[in-house]
């Protein structure tokens, strides 16, 4: 494909809740360009951007989706390469859409004509307004029943503000769908249903005639209100040039004052070729942003680096995703934000001070690559096989270096223990789950190392679900899913004073060890303190390090149910030993004795660990949200509005939240999300503590005839 210089290139993110058809709309977009024959439709799988298995399955949008169109509008010298970035729109998989959306340079964000607007319309306004990118609205569906565009609108402009200004009015609703008055040409577009996306240019209908001009002069008051030449113009003239409305339009997107807002028809083809023109005329090309940001460091917190967006600078590209391909290998995502990326080049990459030659390099249609020979500052493009090089890291020239922010993903939200069907599984986990992690920066792999399980965490049920299905159908590991383990602990509310004592005597050399310590317990978080309080040679010193081992293996082995003993300290501070039968074993085992009699004393106690949490979801649930926080043994620490939503903030036991995600979608229709870190250590109410000591104690009585045989 041919070579795109900057102000030609455009890079849009298509954003919005699960189920407002970015993806037809896509579709519609590239059919309507003539990239596609026909136009693909996510029900039957079609579709360019959903192109993994799990998606075509499921028919919703996991991975962010590439692809683009080549547009030239009326009146303009040639055409302008569209990249559209199809992000995903449920919130299990919102930090996808989170960390794509930082290489696009505008968000057209989708909003359902019948159901207006939804919680994750809200969450992707903020990540644009995050990166600071211009927005615009599509109204979709508008063929569907109890669609309505002045219900729709006015829920935006609530949300949102008065800048959010209509520049099309519908011809028909709902089946009767089929056309806009355009408002800035002031011409109506009618199309024909299942067409070919191009309408036809007739005169506004006369029974619209009314309400088009009072929207018409709406709009041009609302672009003339930011400039004051084209307010005086107004003034004089009482309206604007299509030219000049155009470009105070583009001016007023760009300043982020207006978003415009527009409708279609995606799974009929009604009005893409409207929204092409205007993601050519009125979105700003990545120059027309201004410059690129980044550090002299890589941890950000160096001295700012500016870069502008031109051919001229030096060579420097961000990676914002990866995608690990079983056959091609590692995929590396790119946006060239200055210079001009030449096929074949070797180029530094910053972040490990390594070298990478882009060999292919690549613009995606889907998952189909197209082969190119350069990419100009601002455009985006694709490389297989870097060695070294993962998302959210910055290449270039070897004399340009700067550094450039990654996107801020939140921590996991769920957990579930991951357990390999067979010993093959087992050995292939590894090498899979790293390829995997490689790809979704919300995934997180770890080993409990208490509980010793596997552990998987990311955004929710279904993520989770997914990354198991991927790697059976991928790496063909076969993974089962459980609930996790909640990591308690052990402590002790009291004192003591214990001996123990270790004498055997089996013919030849004994066994001889005498210890007597002091317990009590430390704040939480303090771990376990061991003090040396022998004096005049009660024990030898070479020997008290095996007591203090004994002490510390059988706390590590619990006593109440088997969870680790912490938060006390203990004071060796005297003993008896044989000059012949004591060894290093002896003490050992003695010190394992006097811990053990010590917690008889000591009042042993269950800790549990206490989460912090935050609730996010619309601000009618507010109530039904800390009623069932409290009901799991929750302590509301506060809460806050914000645009209609709510954030409820609270302390809750771990033991409480395993099952939460599903009960929250349940509870807000979907609606709510919630993310939590671990706070503190604390007590675990005795009706509680005495049934997970008694669901433990028969496997905790197993290990200790094991550790002692």
């Amino acid at each position: 494909m041919k070579s795109y210089n900057t102000e030609w290139i455009r890079n849009v993110g298509i954003v919005g809740h699960g189920d407002t058809g970015k993806t037809q709309l896509v579709s519609s977009l590239l059919f309507t360009a003539g990239v596609t024959p026909r136009l693909g439709k996510v029900s039957d799988g079609s579709t360019v951007t959903d192109w993994d298995e799990e998606e075509i399955a499921r028919k919703i949008s996991i991975n962010t989706g590439l692809a683009f169109v080549e547009w030239q509008a009326a009146g303009q010298a040639e055409k302008t390469k569209i990249n559209l970035l199809d992000t995903p729109g449920y919130s299990t998989f919102i930090n996808e859409t989170k960390s794509s959306l930082i290489a696009a340079d505008a968000s057209l964000i989708l909003v359902d004509a019948a159901a207006g607007v939804q919680v994750v319309t809200e969450k992707v306004w903020d990540y644009a307004t995050e990166y600071d990118q211009p927005r615009a609205f599509v109204i979709n569906w508008m063929d569907r029943e109890l669609a309505s565009f002045e219900r729709t609108l006015d829920s935006l402009q609530k949300v949102f503000g008065r800048g959010v200004v209509p520049i099309q009015l519908p011809i028909g609703q709902e089946k009767s769908f089929k056309g806009v008055v355009d408002l800035i040409g002031m011409k109506a577009l009618l199309y024909t249903c299942d067409g070919d996306g191009k309408g036809r240019i007739e005169e506004i209908p006369t029974d619209l005639a009314e309400e088009a001009k009072a929207a018409h002069e709406a709009l041009v008051e609302m672009v003339a209100e930011g400039d004051d030449a084209l307010m005086q113009e107004f003034f004089d003239e009482g309206t604007l040039p299509v030219e000049d409305l155009k470009k105070g339009l583009r001016e007023a997107v760009l300043a982020k004052r207006i978003f415009p807002v527009m409708l279609s028809s995606a799974l009929h083809n009604i009005g893409p070729d409207a929204i092409l023109n205007f993601l050519v005329e009125i979105f700003p090309s990545p120059a027309a942003r201004g410059k690129a940001t980044g550090h002299k460091t890589p941890d950000q917190k160096g001295d700012t680096v500016e870069r502008k967006i031109a051919g001229s600078e030096p060579l420097s590209m961000y990676v914002f995703k990866t995608l690990a391909d079983p056959f091609a290998g590692r995929i590396t995502y790119f946006k060239v934000m200055s210079g001009v990326l030449k096929n074949d080049a070797t180029i530094n990459n910053y972040n490990r001070n390594t070298q990478e030659r882009l060999q292919h390099i690549s613009a995606m249609q889907g998952k189909t690559a197209t082969a190119v020979a350069d990419l100009h500052a601002g455009d985006i493009g694709t490389v297989a096989k870097l060695k070294d090089t993962t998302t959210g890291e910055t290449l270039g020239d070897k004399n340009g270096t700067i550094f450039y922010p990654p996107a801020r993903i939140p921590e996991p939200s769920i957990t579930f223990a991951v357990e390999p069907k067979t010993r093959a599984d087992e050995d292939k986990i590894g090498q899979a789950i790293h390829r995997i992690l490689e790809e979704d920066l919300a995934l997180r792999f770890s080993r409990d190392p208490q509980t010793k399980e596997f552990l998987l965490s990311g955004a929710g049920q279904q993520h989770i679900e997914v990354v198991v299905a991927k790697l059976r159908k991928r790496y063909h590991v076969e993974m089962k899913l459980h609930p996790p383990k909640v990591p308690y602990r052990e402590t002790i509310r009291g004192k003591a004073d214990a001996e123990g004592k270790h004498k055997k005597q089996t013919g030849g050399h004994g066994q001889f060890g005498v210890c007597r310590i002091k317990m009590e317990p430390l704040p939480r978080g303090k771990g376990i303190e061991f003090v040396d309080d022998i004096f005049g040679g009660a024990i030898p010193k070479n020997w008290i390090p095996s007591v203090e081992k004994g002490l510390r293996d059988s706390a590590e082995r619990g006593f109440l149910a088997g969870f680790p003993v912490t938060d006390f300290r203990a004071s060796l501070y005297d003993g008896k030993y044989h000059d012949v039968d004591s060894s290093d074993m002896a003490f050992k085992i003695a010190g394992s004795l006097a811990f053990k009699e010590a917690m008889k004393q000591a009042r042993p106690a269950l800790l549990e660990p206490i989460m912090q949490v935050e609730v996010y979801a619309p601000e009618q649930y507010s109530g039904d949200l800390m009623g069932h926080l409290s009901g799991r043994r929750g302590k509301i620490s506060g809460s806050e509005t914000r645009a209609g939503n709510v954030i409820v903030k609270a302390l809750v036991p771990l033991a409480e939240m395993l099952s939460y995600a599903n009960e929250l979608i349940s509870m807000t229709q979907g609606r709510g999300s919630y993310s939590m870190e671990f706070s503190h250590y604390d007590f675990v109410p005795a009706e509680i503590a005495e049934k997970v000591i008694a669901a433990h104690k028969p496997h905790h009585g197993e290990e200790e005839e094991a550790a002692s045989a």
